[in-house]
């Protein structure tokens, strides 16, 4: 009698999700296998998935290392071994990807995920990032792929050359649009594109507002969009107008959240009618004033400094001091004289020295003796205009509240990409050193995350449906755990082959009553792969 243990923790579930929304099915129609391959695309795209969600830190080309202590066989079908998942395997399939087109292979894959499920979308977050590249990639002129260069780097890796991935996600953090760009693509021009290249290719049964940071405002961007796109975003504090609302003393209404206090008023900035929200946050208010303490002290070291040297000057007449003297305070807003005199001294001309002569005629010549300190007044009204923010909408009827409530789901998208650079999932370490094939992981990386988002979604709404909960990290019942707990849950889970005589027999260790209920609720494609008789 042989004994054989192999772990499945929480692969099976991320197996079937995959299943479940049909991605294979995309995978074999758009880029079917050729004869003389073993392993079809999407067998592989499925492995790529399952490496990626393993929490083990191995990285894609460490792919059959990764699998080797797994259920293949349940995973990936019969006959499937980890050798199959060579460099040469995963580099076919990336070819692959990239040829057919990775954003609109992705495309076709999220219609077929919004075939099979209702998302609901009301709200479409937009934003860009930028993932740093291990290798050297020269600037040449290549067609239609990305460029892999320098540009600014959201994680602060300057020294780096990046792409940048375009992400586009509903109001439940489910990615509907990914693209891969240069990395020194600017996003007031990318996040435009996003929001049309999106609304070309998917629809929507009730019309959404998309969700955008403040690099997408600018006048191009406002007119290109014109009104037929219900845009909701924030207004950079650079525009004229904007300035001059912030610094505005105007009467705030307080929120039903009495955190958050508004004033509403109208613009037609770049020819288009909007709605311009002034919003007051407290928190917000709250986290700058720590740095506008550190920055009013260090403002207050560099004008003593600078009247130090005005101090240090000579003038002809009083008036001369007296007029400088006014530029400097008019420069130094936040400040006003404690003590101002103007002083005049004589002195032997042309640098003699000595006591001078009875008759001598001296040279005469005026400074400026100052003391300053902190205008309170001042500095108390630039304090209590903390934390003020402008959001727009080109959709006029928007409620004021509403707007708000909108914009600050933003953090769905943030939070994707959150996830793409989570060091437990080691997505985003890129070291291919092609830029066909980075461009074809980034596909993959947002596939990844389509599946986990849809996976945590749709075990929420079915603990909602069914009145049902799982515990949390603390061990109180919750119908919103996340899928990271949910695969903490399943560590341990395993397979023991049995075999008597050539007769085979499976069984599931270590699988508790809570987790066949999730692997239930997340669907037959998840629970089969737990199923003891499988």
């Amino acid at each position: 009698m042989d004994i054989e243990m192999v772990q499945l923790d929480h692969h099976g579930l991320v197996a079937g999700v995959f299943d479940q929304l049909g991605i294979g099915e995309v995978i074999d129609q758009r880029i079917p296998k050729q004869k003389h391959h073993k392993l079809p695309h999407s067998l592989v795209l499925k492995a790529m998935v399952l490496n990626a969600l393993g929490f083990v830190g191995r990285r894609l080309y460490m792919l059959p290392s990764f699998f080797e202590k797994l259920p293949v066989d349940r995973l990936l079908g019969e006959g499937v071994v980890p050798s199959d998942l060579n460099d040469d395997v995963l580099g076919r399939t990336l070819d692959a990807i990239y040829k057919y087109d990775a954003t609109d292979l992705f495309n076709e894959i999220v219609l077929k995920v919004m075939d099979r499920l209702d998302f609901e979308t009301k709200l479409i977050h937009v934003d860009t990032t930028s993932f740093s590249v291990h290798g050297m990639y020269e600037d040449e002129d290549i067609g239609k792929t990305i460029e892999i260069t320098l540009g600014h780097s959201k994680d602060g890796r300057m020294d780096l050359k990046q792409f940048v991935l375009s992400l586009a996600t509903n109001q439940h953090g489910i990615p509907l649009f990914a693209e891969a760009k240069s990395g020194n693509a600017s996003d007031k021009k990318t996040i435009a594109e996003t929001i049309l290249k999106l609304r070309k290719n998917l629809t929507f049964e009730t019309s959404a507002y998309y969700i955008a940071d403040s690099a997408t405002y600018t006048e191009s961007n406002i007119q290109r969009l014109g009104n037929e796109i219900k845009l909701i975003t924030r207004v950079p504090a650079t525009i004229n107008e904007a300035k001059e609302l912030l610094d505005s003393d105007v009467k705030m209404t307080s929120c039903k959240d009495l955190r958050y206090s508004f004033y509403s008023t109208t613009s037609n900035y770049g020819g288009v009618s909007q709605k311009w929200v002034l919003f007051h946050s407290e928190p917000m208010q709250q986290r700058m004033e720590k740095t506008f303490q550190k920055r009013l002290e260090k403002e207050t070291n560099a004008a003593i400094a600078s009247l130090k040297k005005l101090k240090s000057r000579r003038f002809a007449c009083v008036a001369d001091c007296r007029k400088e003297a006014e530029i400097w305070i008019r420069g130094h807003k936040n400040y006003k004289f404690k003590s101002l005199e103007f002083n005049a001294i004589q002195k032997r001309a042309y640098g003699k020295r000595g006591r001078p002569a009875k008759d001598e005629v001296l040279d005469t010549f005026y400074v400026i003796c100052a003391e300053i300190e902190v205008d309170e007044e001042s500095v108390n009204k630039l304090r209590d205009k903390l934390g003020r923010f402008i959001l727009t909408s080109n959709d006029l009827k928007i409620d004021d509240e509403t707007m708000l409530q909108y914009y600050k789901g933003q953090q769905s998208v943030e939070r994707g990409f959150r996830f793409l650079k989570d060091r437990s999932f080691r997505i985003a370490q890129v070291y291919l050193k092609k830029e066909e094939r980075i461009q074809a992981l980034a596909m993959i990386m947002v596939v990844t995350l389509l599946v986990y988002s849809i996976a945590e979604w749709l075990l929420r709404k079915r603990l909602r449906e069914t009145g049902l909960t799982v515990h949390n990290q603390l061990n109180k019942p919750t119908q919103n755990p996340t899928l990271k707990w949910v695969f903490y849950l399943f560590e341990g889970v395993a397979e023991v082959k049995v075999n008597v005589m050539g007769a085979v027999h499976r069984k599931m260790m270590y699988l508790t009553d809570e987790l066949k209920l999730i692997a239930r609720l997340l669907g037959p494609e998840c629970e089969k792969y737990y199923c003891r008789n499988c």
